[in-house]
């Protein structure tokens, strides 16, 4: 392969944060795997690497005067691309890089391949405009033959406009990137992002397939789609297994073909058996064109159990979800891994630790990415990247940008239906940019009915689809099933902790903060246990826990964004993902229950530091606990309260054993700060429906001892129901015992 530079001149830019990949990336190793795992053939070149590249205003043409060098595929804003600037709605980005044809393509047509670039593109070969594309995740393909020259170096060029979430057009689908990253926006990926590569083809060529099991049948249908003149040809699928070839099937180009196939195996988390396939076209004159797939026989669909429940049946049996909400970002690569070990790394990870889902978060990845999860046994439901829709918009540009959505969608179904790991098409995320869902969800039904359909992740259901999805933070809960839908939990958790030294920037933050990888793990492996009643009742299929690893200012990942550190106890976490909870101590039980806690109390504001120990409280009220009004969620009301406020006051003895392990077991409805001596030990917004075990600030730990402690509590209401209680509780477990995993 020819390149702008030599290798040794490049290196990456000084990023926030690295992996362990990071400094092994150079130009001569840069994403060499072939990336079309589905679709094989032998002879092809790579053009990753050194690429020159300019950053011009958006109407400029590309001057021949290039800013530097980038290394192809990571994005221009990545510290792996060695530039990291980012590029604005105004500019345009501009790629140059030479190459050339070996000789032995001689005759052949050759195709030049982009696995994704984000987001219109504009290619020219040797000064020859040779092709457009809009769409910023799906593979594209130019054929180049006739913009050639005979021999020698030819000239590449390669313009990107994205304007991302811009005012200046920037209406097309871009998932979490923003020109403003915080909070749960992230850094954007401008241009080139997956592999560059040639592939010379015959001139009448296997183009695509398109590959459905049907296990009731044993079955495999097969679509060869060939580009060119088919007249006098057709085409020979084999499966095989262990290179043994147990189905064949001839047929016409473009047209099903049905290969029966014998005593099938099939495709689970538990057991990921794939087949080989291999395709050849032929005609009078022998094989013109082979390539190399596979295929999983697997089966995925909605009825009911046993107790007449509806569930999300696999291979027709019921099968209970438990996953991780991936974001697909990288600190070096943002939206390219650094290499397809750091892409194993994290998919190998989860496997381990009894995770058998991931909700791939309104992001596309590579071929090679789905192929992994095909072979270990990952189910995946691939969100829609989102797009802005504002209510303004004119309604011709409106209509464009559907448009634009829609024909995004469907190139993205397309391009990915063969991989057995993806289960369920998720087109909206807590209305996002959503439109038309009962249309939408009827255009993916048809296009691919082979797999279900989620209408909405959120909270915006249009009573479409084959699942009704809540998302709960931190929860978890359940909607209800429905006769022809499934009840999940698209979304919950976040819990955040922050590892230091293993951080994006200086600040970070998750949906509830824990103090260290102890409460964490002990957290966790409530919401688990939690998950797993839901199971039962109503009839949870599915959870999705909120994440893979720390994002930018997210610190809510299972591990660190650098991958470096698993944040709980890896053998508890297995263990509670599979519905073991002997190490877990059961929840405790409120107090309030089977005791008469006595309360000084006041609905009138009590001035300044009334939450000291000294302040007097004699003319305030007593009662006992909790405080709040009948028929709210989770509530164990003794004292009503129905006003706005609230204030709480109370001497507690601690005795040593406690002290060990001091936690709060508290339920709120709605806004609650709670002080311990006089120091805030714990605050949080919102609402609880239940009770739960929290941790205590570390400056507030400090100033517990044996005996009398003060625990005073103030508590917010704006509207529905409301309620308070707050106790001490301790904890002592295996979950404790949290191993500090690399």
């Amino acid at each position: 392969m020819q390149s702008c530079v030599r290798g040794e001149e490049w290196h990456a830019a000084p990023g926030p944060l690295k992996t362990r990949w990071t400094d092994s990336v150079s130009p001569t190793n840069d994403h060499p795997e072939y990336p079309r795992p589905q679709m094989q053939r032998s002879v092809w070149q790579n053009l990753n690497g050194l690429w020159e590249y300019a950053i011009l205003p958006k109407e400029a043409a590309w001057s021949g005067t290039a800013d530097g060098r980038i290394l192809v595929p990571f994005p221009i804003e990545s510290a792996l691309s060695g530039v990291m600037r980012s590029v604005l709605p105004s500019e345009r980005v501009w790629y140059h890089r030479t190459f050339e044809v070996p000789s032995s393509w001689h005759g052949k047509r050759v195709l030049l391949h982009f696995g994704a670039v984000d987001w219109e593109t504009n290619v020219w070969v040797n000064g020859k405009k040779v092709g457009t594309h809009r769409g910023g995740y799906d593979p594209f393909t130019f054929d180049i033959t006739d913009a050639l020259k005979s021999s020698g170096p030819q000239d590449l060029l390669v313009s990107v406009y994205d304007p991302t979430d811009g005012e200046e057009g920037g209406l097309q689908p871009h998932g979490k990137q923003t020109l403003h990253p915080g909070g749960i926006m992230y850094t954007p990926t401008t241009g080139i992002w997956q592999t560059v590569w040639l592939e010379p083809v015959p001139s009448t060529y296997i183009s695509d397939l398109k590959i459905v099991p049907d296990i009731d049948r044993a079955q495999l249908h097969l679509t060869v789609f060939v580009n060119g003149p088919t007249t006098g040809y057709e085409v020979e699928a084999q499966a095989t297994e262990q290179d043994h070839v147990v189905a064949r099937g001839v047929g016409a180009p473009n047209t099903e073909l049905t290969l029966s196939i014998p005593d099938e195996k099939l495709w689970s988390p538990d057991e990921p058996f794939l087949y080989g396939l291999t395709v050849t076209l032929r005609n009078a004159d022998g094989a013109v064109d082979t390539v190399k797939s596979y295929f999983g026989m697997r089966k995925i669909s909605i009825g009911p159990d046993e107790k007449g429940i509806t569930r999300i049946l696999l291979n027709n049996k019921p099968i209970f979800q438990i996953g991780l909400l991936d974001q697909g970002f990288w600190p070096d690569g943002l939206y390219t891994a650094p290499s397809e070990a750091a892409m194993r790394y994290d998919l190998e990870t989860i496997k381990r630790l009894g995770f058998n889902l991931l909700r791939k978060h309104v992001k596309v990845e590579p071929d090679v990415w789905y192929s992994l999860c095909d072979h270990l046994g990952i189910l995946v439901w691939q969100d829609m990247p989102s797009a802005s829709r504002p209510a303004n918009l004119d309604p011709e540009m409106l209509a464009q940008r559907d448009q634009e959505f829609e024909n995004e969608l469907k190139a993205m179904i397309r391009t990915h239906w063969n991989h057995p790991c993806i289960i369920m098409w998720v087109p909206f995320n807590e209305g996002w940019g959503q439109f038309d869902t009962p249309q939408i969800v009827s255009m993916i039904k048809k296009l691919d009915p082979s797999r279900l359909v989620d209408n909405a992740s959120g909270w915006t259901d249009a009573g479409v689809g084959d699942v009704i999805d809540m998302h709960n933070y931190p929860g978890p809960g359940s909607p209800k099933p429905e006769p022809h839908r499934a009840a999940v939990l698209g979304e919950f958790g976040g819990l955040g902790f922050a590892i230091k030294g293993h951080t994006w920037s200086q600040k970070s933050w998750g949906y509830q903060g824990l103090p260290n990888r102890e409460m964490l793990t002990l957290r966790y492996a409530q919401l688990l246990q939690k998950v797993w009643q839901l199971r039962e009742n109503p009839g949870l299929c599915a959870a999705v826990y909120t994440q893979l690893s720390d994002v930018e200012t997210e610190c809510n990942g299972i591990m660190t964004y650098d991958r470096a550190e698993i944040k709980m106890n890896p053998k508890i976490m297995t263990e509670v993902n599979q519905g073991k909870f002997d190490n877990v101590p059961p929840f405790p039980e409120p107090a309030v229950l089977t005791k008469t806690i006595l309360w000084r109390y006041t609905t009138k504001s009590p001035g300044e530091g009334w939450f000291l120990p000294g302040f007097d409280d004699s003319g305030w009220k007593e009662g006992p606990a909790g405080f709040g009004t009948q028929g709210t969620p989770g509530a164990i009301v003794h004292t009503e309260w129905n006003t706005d406020d609230i204030w709480l006051r109370r001497t507690v003895d601690l005795n040593a054993d406690l002290l060990k392990h001091p936690l709060l077991l508290i339920h709120h409805d709605e806004d609650v700060q709670v002080y311990i001596n006089g120091v805030l030990a714990f605050e949080e917004p919102g609402f609880l429906t239940e009770y739960e075990v929290v941790p205590i600030r570390p400056e507030a730990l400090k100033t517990l001892h044996p005996g009398p402690n003060l625990l005073a509590v103030h508590c917010h209401q704006t509207t529905g129901g409301q309620y308070v209680d707050v106790e001490f509780v301790g904890e002592a477990s295996e979950v404790e015992k949290t191993a500090h995993a690399k």
